[in-house]
């Protein structure tokens, strides 16, 4: 786990460095710059999340299944790094050899890592539990299949050949953003609640109905662009929009009037979803090309990055520094991540960055404070990383050198 977690540490800072950049092209300091919004947001996906994601997957499906935990599989973490490397090279140069390279590197990881989860079960001998992530992580893994394969599609013209016949970018984008992220996370609220919030859900039973709703509902929402449909849009909407404000109903009902569990970390979690919210409430703008009611142009450039930067990101911040905690130190005593200031900033970011979308005059001026926003945002966050970081590698050292 310890490698997947330095890159994840690695993934940050490059996120800030970027975020920085984005910032001072909007201010026309750094115009140079600008046309990097892919490579930006890839260093979330990409990088921070994606390292998360492969590395805690199997841990989390072992503990709950009853077996020890994995080992570390370096083909899996060798393939996903190398592709993701190439992938980051060969976006921003439109090169098509390391992005065909790329792509069919962490393809063949999230394959491996599939087969990783379904060897679990089958280890375990046990029934799959109502209660257990690992079904949310496998769905998200198919779907994560399809984006890398749309996405390594667009640089080298298969889009055609796989029956594409809308925006193929957008396939690219809700397969992994509607697909594989959001059932990712779901899975970790299944497993990780309890944890984070020191009691249950409260209505564990809603997990099925939640699960097959956000599957079902991502499928239609891939398939909208994929055959320029706009009935599938609305229905995938329907779905992935209920399953997710009922799972927030029953993460939020049981700390409904205790203050002390509103720690910044929970509230990064839980806030986090507005900002999943807004983008598909604008749904309907952008199929329909409403351009007099909202510029539906802007909004189809920009919303991908308040998605990123206002759900993926915070999420992020509560998630990653429990995960640091919880690998580097102590399970039981690892608490969700993030800060007060983290909090206001972040969000505060994504307000901006929304209103550079709708107050076309002063849209540069908007766009740049919320990157720097988000800079900033970053800091204390990061800090505590490294702290975290740092501190538990000396630890890790110190076990090998000197035992007991």
């Amino acid at each position: 786990m310890i490698p997947y977690l330095i890159m994840t540490f690695f993934y940050f800072l490059v996120a800030i460095i970027a975020a920085l950049e984005a910032s001072f092209a909007s201010w026309q300091i750094l115009p140079w710059f600008n046309g990097m919004v892919w490579l930006r947001v890839h260093f979330i996906t990409l990088g921070v999340i994606t390292q998360i994601v492969f590395g805690v997957m199997p841990i989390l499906s072992a503990k709950h299944h009853g077996i020890p935990r994995p080992k570390m599989r370096w083909d899996i973490w060798a393939s996903l790094n190398a592709g993701i490397v190439l992938l980051l090279v060969g976006i921003p140069l439109v090169s098509s050899v390391p992005i065909i390279a790329g792509g069919t590197l962490v393809f063949i990881a999230t394959t491996l890592l599939l087969v990783q989860l379904a060897g679990i079960r089958a280890q375990s001998g046990k029934a799959l539990a109502v209660t257990d992530g690992r079904k949310f992580y496998m769905a998200g893994l198919f779907y994560f299949l399809i984006g890398i394969l749309v996405g390594t599609g667009l640089f080298t013209n298969w889009t055609g050949p796989l029956g594409i016949v809308g925006d193929a970018g957008e396939v690219h984008i809700h397969a992994n953003n509607w697909g594989f992220m959001s059932l990712v996370f779901v899975g970790f609220f299944v497993d990780l609640y309890p944890k984070w919030a020191k009691r249950p859900l409260s209505n564990p039973k809603a997990i099925a109905p939640i699960f097959w709703m956000m599957t079902v509902g991502a499928l239609a929402l891939i398939f909208s662009p994929w055959f320029a449909n706009t009935t599938l849009a609305a229905i995938g909407a329907v779905l992935h929009t209920s399953a997710n404000i009922w799972l927030l109903v029953i993460a939020i009902n049981p700390l409904r009037g205790d203050k002390p569990a509103w720690t910044a970390g929970m509230s990064h979690l839980l806030a986090s979803y507005f900002w999943l919210f807004a983008p598909l409430s604008m749904a309907p703008f952008i199929i329909f090309g409403i351009e007099s009611v909202l510029p539906t142009k802007s909004l189809e450039a920009t919303t991908p990055q308040a998605l990123i930067y206002g759900w993926l990101l915070q999420l992020g911040y509560a998630v990653v520094p429990y995960f640091f905690h919880r690998f580097f130190f102590d399970e039981e005593k690892a608490e969700l991540g993030g800060t007060w200031l983290s909090f206001a900033l972040v969000n505060l970011g994504a307000v901006f960055l929304w209103a550079s979308i709708l107050i076309k005059p002063i849209r540069g001026p908007l766009h740049g404070g919320a990157y720097m926003l988000w800079v900033i945002s970053f800091i204390p966050v990061a800090i505590d990383l490294w702290k975290k970081m740092k501190t538990g590698i000396a630890q890790a050292e110190t076990a090998v050198y000197c035992p007991e």
